[in-house]
């Protein structure tokens, strides 16, 4: 495994934007599959020690993905991301909202516009993530080195598993 994989996370506080850029040594093929199958994001998509948990994922543009981030005490985060374009194994934008177990979107929640865009490079694959913040508060808690650090955590998870993936 190349252990010098780019980690780019980057904070523009004026339009309320984090871009993060990651390589990954796996091809676009793997990575998009690991990014979009619930059984998959169900084993990396969690900073450590918690763990993600799909309940809905209907990868479809109009399509859910709605899950929760547990606590290793159980305690659920709910979660949704609307899928308003896809375009498989190149890009998808989805607007992320926290919900309840139901679905609902928190009353007043300002979603996040994020972009992910899949491209082959050097080591494999880089994946490009654009969120644009509808809420000052979220951005202000999402643009801190600390979400930068559970952000790479996840990532790291996700090496692993596609390690798991190309042995299997």
């Amino acid at each position: 495994m190349n252990i010098n994989l780019l980690y780019d996370f980057s904070v523009d506080r004026e339009n309320q934007i984090i871009h993060i850029t990651r390589e990954f040594n796996a091809g676009p093929e793997l990575v998009w599959q690991a990014w979009t199958t619930a059984r998959l994001l169900d084993q990396w998509c969690a900073p450590n020690p918690y763990r993600t948990e799909t309940k809905v994922l209907d990868l479809r543009q109009g399509g859910i993905w709605q899950y929760a981030i547990v606590s290793p005490e159980g305690q659920k985060h709910w979660s949704r991301h609307d899928y308003q374009h896809i375009e498989t194994r190149k890009s998808m934008t989805e607007l992320r909202a926290f919900c309840d177990e139901g679905g609902q979107v928190v009353p007043g929640f300002l979603p996040t516009e994020a972009t992910t865009t899949f491209e082959e490079a050097e080591a494999g694959t880089r994946v490009t993530i654009h969120e644009r913040y509808g809420s000052q508060e979220i951005f202000e808690k999402m643009a801190t080195e600390t979400h930068k650090k559970g952000f790479s955590s996840h990532l790291k998870n996700l090496d692993r598993l596609l390690l798991t993936l190309q042995a299997g």
